[in-house]
């Protein structure tokens, strides 16, 4: 027989921890081993009970989510932590800040307003599969990784500020209030000390070689990316130059107001334009956007500009803003001139439109194995065969921007 995951809940409310108990206990695989009222008891707790996992509040007395997530760190670095967050600016600030410091993902609490058996159910269909997602080292080990190498071609032409190593200079590689020394020496190295281990997708296809093939100039670069993702992105945007020739357009998993807040947390570290798009803004270069929560974003062509399209249609893969559908805008307006990137993340979004951009004669690139929080989205693209290669996110810049430099 299976052994049960075991889980500790940490919420100040003694009706949420119930609610929460029951959702999690009508599944076979789950138990409920402990509950707290705030991190202080939880880490009096935690050597006893020794959970697979840990649920943790944001906002609690005495000792609230960060204050927690902090200690839990520092003795237990691979530990499962999953944030419970409001729907709030302040929700939303703390998460960003619990997702930087290593909390491995966030599920937002149910609202007051509407059907409780509607948002319970949507909190049961959000949070369980993660649940299940970070503890599946327990019953099913993954086999080591393997990833591809990336592009060697070196600098040429007069191109020299483009093609320099992105760690040069004052801005690049500057370590902020929510990336500290210790998270970006683990994604330099590609280790995985502050996350659970790798998440592979269900199917079991042998990993593919990098595919090689004449390149096309890339007019637009296009990045996916879900559970995981703004660690990841406060890695590798920093890293690309002020002179980057083309705009990037990012589709992150996240509702509304945390987009936002991710898009002005990543301008500080990055020297290009970032922010959340807007609709009728004209694409640039240089410029980076993130899609809003609770809109797809698309391109539109208006004579020789391109520019971004916000629309509420039905979700796609679950999701809205969903990557496929932004990949897909893409390679009407771009057709083969596209590279896309796809980071780490739960699920398969991006995969439709991958196949899309390969139709088209664009070209793919997804994070490999060992540094993916979960291995689910850039997974599913490799195993179809669809990805040019398979890159350590440590070294994701240095080969989209020898990408981007063919044909300048």
């Amino acid at each position: 027989m299976t052994a049960k995951i075991r889980l500790m809940l940490v919420d100040d409310s003694t009706v949420i921890r119930r609610l929460l108990a029951d959702v999690l206990t009508g599944d076979p695989m789950l138990e409920v081993v402990g509950q707290a009222p705030n991190g202080r008891v939880a880490l009096e707790r935690l050597p006893v009970l020794k959970p697979d996992l840990v649920i943790l509040d944001v906002e609690m007395p005495e000792m609230d989510g960060l204050e927690t997530l902090t200690e839990i760190r520092k003795h237990q670095p691979r530990l499962p932590v999953i944030m419970f967050s409001s729907i709030t600016e302040r929700g939303a600030i703390v998460t960003l800040e619990a997702l930087a410091r290593g909390a491995n993902d966030y599920v937002t609490k149910p609202s007051n307003t509407g059907n409780m058996a509607i948002a319970l159910q949507r909190v049961r269909d959000e949070l369980i599969p993660r649940i299940k997602a970070f503890c599946r080292h327990l019953v099913t080990p993954s086999a080591a990784p393997q990833p591809t190498s990336p592009s060697t071609e070196q600098p040429s032409g007069g191109w020299a500020s483009f093609g320099r190593s992105p760690i040069e200079g004052s801005v690049f590689g500057r370590p902020s209030s929510g990336w500290t020394p210790t998270n970006q020496a683990m994604v330099e190295r590609g280790a995985t000390e502050q996350r659970a281990p790798t998440i592979k997708p269900e199917n079991k296809l042998p990993p593919l070689p990098v595919l090689s093939r004449p390149r096309q100039r890339v007019d637009v670069v296009l990045i996916g990316v879900s559970t995981g993702g703004p660690p990841a992105l406060t890695a590798l945007l920093p890293q690309l130059p002020a002179t980057f020739p083309v705009p990037i357009l990012i589709v992150q998993h996240m509702p509304p107001i945390f987009t936002r807040l991710l898009a002005e947390r990543l301008a500080t570290h990055s020297a290009l334009s970032v922010a959340e798009g807007t609709a009728g803004e004209i694409l640039r270069p240089g410029q980076i956007r993130v899609a809003p929560g609770g809109s797809h974003m698309v391109l539109e062509r208006d004579g020789s500009q391109i520019r971004l399209l916000l629309h509420q249609g039905e979700p796609e893969n679950s999701c809205r803003p969903a990557v496929d559908v932004l990949l897909r805008s893409a390679v009407d307006i771009y057709r083969g001139n596209t590279l896309a990137v796809i980071l780490t993340g739960m699920g398969n979004d991006g995969l439709r439109g991958c196949e899309a951009i390969r139709k088209a004669g664009g070209q793919i690139l997804v994070q490999d194995e060992a540094s993916s929080v979960v291995w689910g989205m850039p997974g599913f693209v490799a195993k179809a065969g669809l990805a040019d290669g398979q890159i350590p996110l440590s070294q994701l810049a240095s080969e989209i921007i020898n990408r981007v430099r063919i044909g300048r």
